[in-house]
């Protein structure tokens, strides 16, 4: 798994460095409706995108896990009290049906 976050991470971050080398250009960033304009380079315009979107998606992935997670341990708990109460209905009826240790059937 090393080796392959090696093999993909390694070209995109040359990719992302020949990109910001190239587009050093300053650009007006105007965060509509507010009243307020940034002087960025292009670059670090597109790739904060990037990085928000990135950070945006991996929290909404851990959160989307997370209560999956949760789902199946509730559903694995429910499963289990049923199987405890199974096997103390199964455990009352071997006890009816079976005469006590050291009697004559």
């Amino acid at each position: 798994m090393r080796i392959l976050t090696w093999i993909i991470g390694l070209p995109l971050a040359a990719v992302a460095v020949a990109f910001a080398v190239a587009n050093r250009q300053t650009v007006e960033l105007d965060l509509w409706p507010l009243p307020i304009s940034v002087g960025l380079s292009v670059y670090l315009a597109v790739l904060g995108a990037l990085v928000v979107g990135l950070i945006l998606g991996l929290l909404l992935g851990r959160a989307t896990a997370g209560s999956r997670a949760a789902a199946r341990a509730r559903a694995a708990e429910v499963r289990a009290r049923e199987a405890e109460a199974e096997c103390a209905r199964l455990r009352e009826r071997t006890t009816e049906a079976l005469p006590p240790p050291g009697s004559k059937a």
